[in-house]
């Protein structure tokens, strides 16, 4: 598939100015007086711009031109809002400016039926972009609607990268810098919310990609200790996607039975790794076939995957599956404190476990259709549900090493070649 028309390039280099990160809000002012004037003149101006594509097949190139500044410039604003970048931005969008920005391709024609309908056709991709970084559309940035206004032309100040911003706030002024993992998800939530921005304002016909790996994202230096393996082929019975919730109640029941006894086996594995410095090889079983169990359920529910699943958990058996490294040893101050060390990790669960519920629900409605699931929309399941693992990992003791909420699926680097040795004339000699 080639590129989407619109992309977001990263150059920034993850550090922060303490200064300016504790002032940012004040400092962003003038900016949010600029976006709200700036948006009332891209909204007059989009409902002209729709006239003529419909009209012409095509947006005009001064239009698109208006556009595509008016994109950029949103991505620049919310990049340095939410600390996805550090310097503060330009008036003009002017492309290249800025180490978080975004690449437009020139005007193309457009298909007339995606044009009368774009409105209707965007509220999916707008509501999943809500997620991310809040309603992207063409109001100003707070919290909630006008009476007269319609609820796509909004971009209210909330969503994963304000959630990654708060935590990364404290992190910024202590180290001076923004955690790879944490810009690299805020900028996946930035490219998803200009392709809608985009797709809503005719720059492009083209529906805006969820895959959270494509393009890939900065490779994470340590391995993860919890990955996801996925061996999906897209396929889906339009049978069990119509009955899929019928069909998940009896795994939920056991859910919340097997939830009971781990949280008696958590209990036990943080006073034994208190004492010991690791959790017991016995209970990082139970509660590794617990954390699988919990993937093949929330894969099955979400329409990540296809197949009813097991209910033992048992490991390589299902086209969703969370891989966990073996018990290792812990430092014992992490132990001891690992409630509260974990609640960050699981408010960035919270704000990915939207986006996977919206996956779910439009995947469910596009399966009823064509049999299959969106691969944007099944990569990005994977990928909360990965995150989601880590979290639970995390807590449960299973691993100390923090969640990673990056979008990239690790891979060790590929082993060096050994260089050549003497041809053999040359080694006799």
């Amino acid at each position: 598939m080639e590129p989407h028309p619109i992309q977001v390039v990263v150059t920034d280099d993850l550090e922060r100015s303490r200064l300016t990160v504790f002032f940012r809000l004040l400092l962003a002012i003038p900016h949010l007086l600029w976006y709200f004037i700036w948006s009332i003149g891209a909204f007059f101006a989009a409902i002209v711009n729709w006239f003529l594509t419909l009209i012409k097949g095509r947006s005009p190139d001064s239009l698109h031109d208006f556009f595509a500044s008016y994109v950029r410039y949103t991505t620049h604003l919310f990049a340095y809002l939410s600390l996805a970048a550090n310097p503060w931005p330009g008036f003009l969008g002017t492309p290249g400016s800025y180490p978080i920005d975004v690449e437009i391709a020139p005007p193309a024609r457009q298909n007339r039926w995606k044009t009368g309908f774009r409105v209707l056709l965007a509220l999916p991709a707008l509501a999943l972009a809500s997620v991310f970084a809040g309603t992207p559309g063409l109001g100003g940035g707070g919290g909630g609607n006008r009476a007269d206004e319609p609820e796509w032309v909004n971009f209210s100040a909330g969503g994963l990268i304000f959630v990654i911003a708060f935590l990364g706030w404290f992190v910024c002024l202590i180290r001076a810098r923004m955690p790879n993992g944490f810009r690299d998800l805020q900028a996946y939530a930035l490219r998803y919310n200009a392709q809608a921005l985009g797709y809503a304002l005719l720059l492009t016909d083209r529906y805006p990609n969820s895959d959270p790996s494509s393009p890939p994202a900065t490779r994470p230096v340590e391995r993860p200790a919890v990955q996801i393996r996925v061996e999906d082929d897209l396929r889906r019975s339009r049978v069990t996607v119509f009955f899929r919730f019928l069909l998940f109640l009896p795994h939920l029941v056991w859910l919340l039975l097997w939830s009971i006894a781990v949280l008696f086996v958590v209990i036990a594995s943080w006073v034994v790794a208190l004492v010991i410095g690791r959790v017991p090889a016995g209970f990082h079983r139970f509660n590794s076939a617990f954390l699988r169990y919990y993937t093949h359920v929330v894969a099955y529910l979400f329409l990540v995957a296809n197949p009813f699943p097991g209910f033992t958990g048992a490991p390589g058996v299902y086209p969703v599956e969370v891989e966990i490294d073996p018990p290792q040893p812990q430092p014992r101050w992490k132990t001891l404190l690992r409630f509260f060390l974990a609640i960050p990790a699981f408010l960035v669960s919270s704000g990915l476990g939207s986006a996977v519920v919206l996956a779910g629900i439009f995947g469910w409605f596009v399966g009823l259709i064509t049999g299959r699931m969106p691969e944007g929309l099944r990569n990005l399941g994977a990928f909360a549900i990965r995150y989601e693992m880590q979290a639970y990992a995390y807590l449960y003791l299973l691993t100390d090493r923090y969640p990673y909420s990056g979008p990239w699926e690790w891979a060790p680097p590929p082993e060096a070649e050994p260089e050549p040795g003497p041809e053999p004339e040359a080694a006799a000699a």
